[in-house]
C-alpha cells in the first residue's frame, strides 16, 4: 500500500530508450490507449481497463505511481493485445474533502466498470476496505479484478485474521473474480513480529484503525506474536477523527510498553497517533505496515511525521530495493526512469506495471477477450516469470510471493533497510 525510494540501495538512474513518447507523470484522468497499435484490415475490438485508486488522499503519490506503471506496461505493447485494442481509464475512489477513499466513490467506480460492456478488468483498488465494497459489485457483473496493494486476509480466505462471513460474503455469484499480486497479511503480520523481535521489543502496545485492513492485520500480528513469544499488550481500535491520542498513549506508558505498533493507513490520523505515542514513550521504537509506508506519512513536507521521529520508525511493505528484483524488475526501473524522469520510483510503480501486465497476459490467454474467459485465464496463472519474480495465482486469488521489505525513514524519505522472510501463521 501506498513513498519514494530516495535512499533505497541499488536505485537505478540510467535512462533506457524504450521507443515510446514521453508523457506527464501526473496525468491521472481520462482514457489512455497507451500509444495505439498497428492498423489492421478489420477493426480491432476495444477493451477497457479501469483503475480505482485514491488520487485525492495522502496516498496520492503511490496511486499515481501505480497508474504510471500500468500506463508504461500498456504502452510497451502498443495499446494492443492480439486483435484487441486496450484503453486505460483511471478513476479516483477518494475525495479531497474526506482525504481518503470513500465507500460511495469506490462503489460508483465499480458500478461504472460493471456497466461497461467493454471492461476487461479492474486494476485495484488500493485499500482493502475499498475492495470489500467493490468485489461484490464486480463479482455479480463477472468482471476480473487485479489488486496491486490489498493485503487483508478475509478478502480471499477464512484464515486467521479474517472476520465471520469472510470471504464468502464478497462473492455473491458463488465464483471468484478477484486476484492480487501482493502477499496477504498472514505474511505481513509474521514479518512485523519478526522485525519487532529482531529489534529487541519485549512489550508492544498495538493499535488499529478499525478498517477491514487494519483490524484484520492487527489480529494477524496478535496470532504471530503468540507463536513467536512476543508480548502484545493491546490491539486498541482508534477513532480516526480524534483530536489526539494522549490518553491512549498514557495507557501504553502505564503498561510498560517499550514498542508501539499501528496497523492501519495514513489517512486515518496516523501522523497524530505516532506523535502522541512518541511523546508518551520517548524511548520506544515504533512500527507500522504498508498502510503507512508512504511519503504522506514519512515526509513532513507532505504532512508526515516530524523529522525528529525518523530514527525511531520502521515499516513493512511488499516491495524490495530495485537491486533485489530479478533482471526483468531492474529493467523496469530503468524504463520507468526514462519514461517519467523519476530517478527513485515509488515502490508501488512496479506493482502497477505488473498488475497491468498480468491482465494483458490474461486477455491474450483468454483468446476471446470475454470477461469469463479473462477470469479463467487469471486463475490459471502458474509460474509466471515477471518483474516481481516467478509466481502463481492460487484458487483463492492469492499470489505465491512472500517477501516483505523493511523500510527506515531518513530525512523524511523512506529508505530500504532489509528483506524479511517470515513464516505465516495459519
Amino acid at each position: 500500500m501506498q513513498s519514494k525510494w530516495m535512499a533505497a540501495t541499488g536505485c537505478v538512474a540510467v535512462a533506457l530508450a524504450v521507443g515510446v513518447t514521453a508523457c506527464g507523470s501526473s496525468d491521472n484522468s481520462g482514457s489512455s490507449s497507451g500509444g495505439g497499435g498497428s492498423s489492421s484490415s478489420s477493426p480491432a475490438k476495444t477493451l477497457t481497463v479501469y483503475s480505482s485508486l485514491p488520487l485525492s488522499s495522502a496516498s496520492r503519490a503511490q496511486a499515481e505511481a501505480i497508474n504510471n506503471g500500468a500506463k508504461l506496461a500498456l504502452e510497451q505493447v502498443g495499446g494492443k493485445v492480439g486483435n484487441f485494442k486496450v484503453t486505460f481509464t483511471p478513476l479516483d475512489d477518494s475525495t479531497a474533502q474526506a482525504g481518503s477513499w470513500t465507500p460511495d466513490q469506490e462503489s460508483a467506480n465499480a458500478r461504472k466498470a460493471a456497466q461497461d460492456s467493454s471492461t476487461a478488468f479492474y486494476l485495484g483498488p488500493f485499500n482493502s476496505g475499498a475492495a470489500a465494497v467493490s468485489i461484490p459489485i464486480l463479482n455479480q457483473a463477472g468482471v476480473a479484478m487485479i489488486s496491486p496493494a490489498n493485503t487483508a486476509v478475509g478478502l480471499t480466505t477464512n484464515q486467521p485474521g479474517s472476520s465471520p462471513g469472510e470471504p464468502d460474503k464478497y462473492y455473491p455469484a458463488g465464483t471468484r473474480n478477484y486476484t492480487r499480486i501482493v502477499p496477504k497479511d498472514t505474511i505481513q503480520g509474521a514479518a512485523l513480529v519478526a522485525l519487532m523481535k529482531q529489534e529487541g521489543c519485549t512489550k508492544v502496545f498495538g493499535t488499529n484503525d478499525k478498517e477491514v485492513y487494519g483490524a484484520g492485520l492487527g489480529r494477524n500480528v496478535q496470532l504471530a506474536a503468540k507463536t513467536a513469544g512476543l508480548t502484545m499488550l493491546a490491539d486498541e481500535g482508534i477513532d480516526r477523527t480524534a483530536a489526539n491520542y494522549r490518553s491512549l498513549a498514557q495507557k501504553a506508558k502505564a503498561a510498560g510498553a517499550d514498542c508501539f505498533l499501528f496497523t492501519g493507513i495514513t489517512d486515518n490520523n496516523a501522523v497524530q497517533l505516532f506523535k502522541d505515542f512518541a511523546a508518551a514513550l520517548p524511548n520506544a521504537k515504533m512500527y507500522g505496515p504498508d498502510g503507512i509506508c508512504e511519503s504522506g506519512f514519512a515526509d513532513p513536507k507532505s504532512g508526515g511525521i516530524p523529522l525528529s521521529l525518523d530514527s525511531r520508525v520502521k515499516c513493512t511493505v511488499a516491495t524490495l530495493a530495485p537491486s533485489e528484483y530479478p533482471p526483468a524488475g531492474q529493467e523496469f526501473f530503468k524504463r520507468y526512469t526514462a519514461k517519467y524522469g523519476v530517478d527513485n520510483p515509488d515502490p508501488y510503480a512496479i506493482y502497477g506495471y505488473e498488475a497491468m501486465s498480468l491482465g494483458l497476459d490474461a486477455i491474450k490467454r483468454s483468446k476471446t477477450g470475454d470477461k469469463a474467459d479473462i477470469i479463467k485465464a487469471l486463475f490459471a496463472t502458474k509460474d509466471r516469470q515477471s518483474v516481481l519474480g516467478t509466481y502463481s495465482i492460487d484458487q483463492n486469488g492469492d499470489t505465491s510471493l512472500t517477501d516483505y521489505g523493511v523500510y527506515a525513514i531518513k530525512n523524511g524519505q523512506l529508505a530500504f533497510d532489509e528483506t524479511i522472510k517470515a513464516n505465516a501463521t495459519s
